[in-house]
């Protein structure tokens, strides 16, 4: 089973995705963590990538199908894959299909529907170590002493990405880039709609059983 987790930042596609990736085997792929490995290994691809997003530029989209393509030939691919985060266009939707169309396909896209408020509230809750880079969520994992690292005690940060007039305009940019993305899964029927207001056992529970109405249909 392959599926898709479509949502700007704060739904909880990432926890989500983790979740079902432990209990069925499937590999999670999650763009972010490919980017931050690329840059982290420095290799070429890495360094194109440090570079631009050096600049505050974003990503092109061919080099971000370059890693996702890499990353998909793995042997924890064999069951079943998510993708977290892409694609995230048309152009990055038809790039994937045309590599998956010989031996594999998409079975499911799912969308996690989430208030523009519940996101900014989410989001702004975030902080990151300065030292280790190990992040927290004032809501959801705090730390255990206030603005301190339970891992190596640094100071912790609110950055500037997290500060919500920035999140709105990230909402914004991905709404833009996304709209027609979702129409698209829609017309070829396999886009299902998912609630991620709800505690994280009872949207996990929800995604258990679109899965199964994946494999099996009705």
């Amino acid at each position: 089973m392959n599926f898709i987790f479509l949502g700007p930042p704060g739904v909880g596609k990432g926890t989500q995705a983790k979740l079902l990736a432990n209990e069925y085997k499937l590999n999670h792929i999650a763009t972010g963590d490919l980017l931050r490995e690329a840059v982290k290994k420095n290799t070429p691809l890495g360094k194109q990538i440090k570079e631009i997003m050096s600049r505050g530029k974003l990503v092109p989209d061919g080099l971000v199908f370059s890693l996702v393509k890499e990353r998909l030939t793995f042997s924890d691919s064999a069951n079943g894959f998510i993708l977290d985060g892409f694609p995230r266009n048309i152009y990055q939707a038809r790039k994937l299909e045309e590599h998956l169309k010989e031996n594999k396909k998409v079975n499911c896209v799912i969308y996690f529907q989430v208030p523009k408020e519940e996101i900014v509230r989410r989001l702004s809750a975030r902080r990151i170590c300065g030292d280790c880079q190990k992040n927290y969520n004032l809501i959801t994992q705090p730390p255990k002493r206030e603005g301190t690292c339970d891992n190596c005690g640094g100071k912790l940060i609110y950055r500037l990405d997290d500060h919500p007039e920035t999140i709105k305009e990230r909402l914004k940019v991905y709404q833009k880039e996304t709209t027609l993305l979702i129409a698209y899964y829609q017309r070829q029927g396999i886009l299902k709609k998912v609630d991620g207001q709800g505690k994280i056992e009872q949207v996990f529970t929800l995604l258990k059983e679109i899965l199964e109405y994946c494999k099996y249909g009705d």
